[in-house]
C-alpha cells in the first residue's frame, strides 16, 4: 500500500502544481487586463479633452485668434505631419532610406510636435510594422475589417486582441531601440514631447505677437487634433475608399485628395504593395507628395542617402497581375 500512497501523493502534488500555475497565469492575465483598462480609461479622458479643447479652439479661431497664430498653426501642422511621414513612417518603420544625424534629430523633434497616437517613434514603429505584417486581420492593431471607427481611432480605446499581443512580441524593433536619437526621445518623452507639442506652440505666439494664453493654448489643440485625425484617416479612409490599381485583393486604396492633406501618404494601395519605396507612390507623384520632395532635398544636401525605389517594370508587372485595371504610368 505504501508505494500506491506515494504515487497518489506524487500525483496530487503534480495536480496542485498545475493548479497553482494556472491560477498564477490567470491572475497575471487579470492584472494585465485591469492595467489595460486603466490605460484605456485614461486614453478616453485624454481624447475627450483633446476634442473639447480643439473645438473650442475652432470657435476662438473665428472670434479672436490672431492671423499670425493661425499661420503659425499651419506651419506646426506641416512640421508635425512631416515628422510622421518622412520620419516615423518612411525612415524608421520601413527603412526606405537612411538619414544622417542632423536629419534624424530634426525628424525626431518634428514627430514630437505631432505627438501621434500619444506615442514615441519606438511604439509608433512597432505598431506600424505589426500593421503591415498582419494587415487588416486580427493581428493588425487597427484592423479595418472591424469597421471604420475602430480603424480610425476606436482601436486606441479597445482591449488588444490576443493576436495583437502575440504579434507585438514577434516584431523586431532592435534597430529602433538601439538608435541613440530615438532612445533619447523615449527616455525623456515627457519633456521632449511636452515642450515640442504643447509648451513652445503656446509660448511662441504669446511672446512674439502678444497672443492670449487662452487663444494660443486652444488653437494649438485645434492644430494637434487636426493632425491626429489626418493621420488616423490613413488607417480608415485610405483602407476604404479609392482605386486599387496595384492589388485589388487588399483594402488599402489610392486616394489623391486625401494624400494632399497628409503630404503624400494617400497612395496607400501602392504603399502596401511596395512598402520599401521611399516615395510611397508611383514615380514619386510629387504633385501631391511633398514628403518625397523633402527627402529628395535632404538627399541633395547629403543628409539622406540609399533611397530605395520600386522599378517601373516591377510596378507594372504587379499592376498587370493583381490590379483592378485602373493602372496607368504617372
Amino acid at each position: 500500500m505504501a508505494p500506491h500512497s506515494k504515487e497518489n501523493s506524487t500525483q496530487q502534488t503534480k495536480e496542485e502544481f498545475f493548479e497553482e500555475k494556472t491560477e498564477e497565469l490567470n491572475q497575471k492575465r487579470e492584472t494585465a487586463l485591469k492595467n489595460n483598462k486603466i490605460i484605456i480609461y485614461i486614453t478616453i479622458l485624454a481624447l475627450t479633452y483633446y476634442h473639447l479643447a480643439g473645438f473650442y479652439g475652432l470657435y476662438l479661431t473665428f472670434k479672436s485668434v490672431k492671423w499670425a497664430t493661425i499661420g503659425f498653426g499651419f506651419l506646426l501642422y506641416f512640421i508635425g505631419i512631416l515628422g510622421v511621414t518622412a520620419g516615423a513612417h518612411r525612415l524608421w518603420s520601413h527603412k526606405s532610406y537612411k538619414a544622417k544625424l542632423p536629419l534624424q534629430i530634426i525628424l525626431m523633434l518634428f514627430q514630437s510636435v505631432a505627438f501621434q497616437k500619444s506615442k514615441t517613434v519606438q511604439s509608433w514603429v512597432r505598431d506600424h510594422r505589426l500593421h503591415h505584417k498582419f494587415s487588416d486581420t486580427d493581428g493588425d492593431p487597427h484592423n479595418a475589417n472591424r469597421g471604420f471607427f475602430f480603424s480610425h481611432m476606436g482601436w486606441l480605446i479597445s482591449v488588444k486582441t490576443d493576436e495583437v499581443i502575440k504579434g507585438e512580441k514577434s516584431i523586431d524593433i532592435s534597430d529602433i531601440i538601439t538608435n541613440p536619437v530615438l532612445r533619447f526621445q523615449k527616455k525623456y518623452a515627457f519633456y521632449v514631447i511636452g515642450i515640442c507639442c504643447f509648451v513652445l506652440p503656446t509660448a511662441i505666439p504669446m511672446y512674439f505677437w502678444g497672443e492670449t494664453f487662452n487663444n494660443a493654448w486652444h488653437f494649438n489643440f485645434l492644430r494637434f487634433l487636426l493632425s491626429l485625425h489626418m493621420v488616423f484617416c490613413i488607417n480608415s479612409v485610405a483602407h476604404k475608399w479609392g482605386y486599387r490599381p496595384y492589388d485589388k485583393n487588399i483594402l488599402p486604396a489610392e486616394n489623391a485628395l486625401f494624400s494632399f492633406a497628409v503630404l503624400g501618404e494617400g497612395f496607400h494601395n501602392y504603399h502596401h504593395c511596395f512598402p520599401w519605396d521611399y516615395q510611397t507612390s508611383e514615380l514619386g507623384n510629387k504633385a501631391l507628395n511633398f514628403t518625397t520632395w523633402f527627402i529628395d532635398f535632404c538627399a541633395g544636401i547629403g543628409w539622406a542617402y540609399d533611397l530605395k525605389t520600386a522599378s517601373e517594370e516591377v510596378v507594372k508587372s504587379r499592376a498587370d497581375r493583381t490590379g483592378d485595371g485602373k493602372f496607368r504610368m504617372q
